[in-house]
């Protein structure tokens, strides 16, 4: 009796098996259909049909053919593995920064997500990417431990002209390093009176910076030095709902900052 791993070498090596065993999975085809939906020929067929009947993966039903149930888990189980190495990849570069002890989803969720990392001609290329999202953005919610000066200005000229809603909860030292310098200072002023802006300050640690954009959730990465590393953005309800979920935590367990209470030089 072959291994499990040469059974996920057996399909692994070869598309074809890999493409018929889902379609079979899906439902019954015909060897002519399967043909049409895959490009493999009829003597490929004939051997992966062959295979796959050896091990009980597939049956035949008059002129169809059918996963059976061990054939669905299979290929229920080997797209699975799929989606994981798929996910690894695109997060291979990335996964030291990401801020994994508060990520409570299933990382595959990030798959499809769009990885922004600095170059020698963009160095501030993920930053960049995160003013893109906010300069169409409609609503905005987020949770810090930084609050940078481009940010604050979008989100500010934004939220007075009645063209963005804002809310955010930053770390202390976040707001202190605002507050330090006269023109910044001035700029959170105008947001903290803004009618359509909300900002609180929380005391707690903030591991992470995540902000929900409308239905995008972008998370920028940095190293325990805080240099720029990389963002991350995605559209998917899951990671949104989670995201959403731990803002709303830190707000209920943060304060309201005013304007009065920055200080002056």
């Amino acid at each position: 009796m072959e291994s499990s791993l040469e059974e996920i070498e057996f399909l692994a090596l070869s598309a074809n098996r890999v493409d018929v065993l889902r379609l079979l999975s899906e439902d019954r085809h015909t060897r002519r259909e399967l043909a049409e939906a895959t490009g493999a020929s009829q003597a490929t067929l004939g051997r992966i049909l062959g295979d796959f009947d050896e091990r009980s993966w597939v049956k035949r039903d008059g002129s169809e053919y059918v996963a059976t149930a061990t054939g669905q888990l299979v290929s229920a189980g080997f797209t699975d593995l799929q989606e994981i190495l798929e996910t690894e990849r695109t997060l291979r570069d990335i996964v030291e920064f990401l801020p994994t002890e508060s990520l409570s989803f299933d990382l595959r969720r990030l798959s499809n997500a769009t990885i922004t990392t600095p170059s020698q001609t963009r160095p501030n290329a993920p930053l960049q990417r995160l003013l893109e999202l906010l300069e169409g953005a409609e609503e905005v919610r987020t949770v810090s431990h930084a609050f940078n000066e481009q940010t604050l200005s979008v989100v500010r000229e934004r939220t007075r002209a009645g063209e963005q809603t804002f809310e955010g909860v930053f770390s202390r030292s976040a707001i202190e390093a605002l507050s330090e310098e006269s023109e910044l200072r001035r700029r959170l002023e105008d947001l903290l009176e803004a009618d359509r802006a909300g900002v609180r300050i929380t005391d707690d640690e903030v591991p992470l910076a995540v902000m929900v954009v409308d239905d995008v959730v972008y998370l920028l990465l940095r190293d325990d030095q805080g240099i720029l590393r990389a963002s991350v953005d995605v559209e998917d309800e899951l990671v949104r709902s989670w995201a959403i979920e731990t803002i709303e935590e830190y707000w209920t367990r943060s304060e309201s900052l005013e304007a009065d209470s920055l200080g002056s030089e």
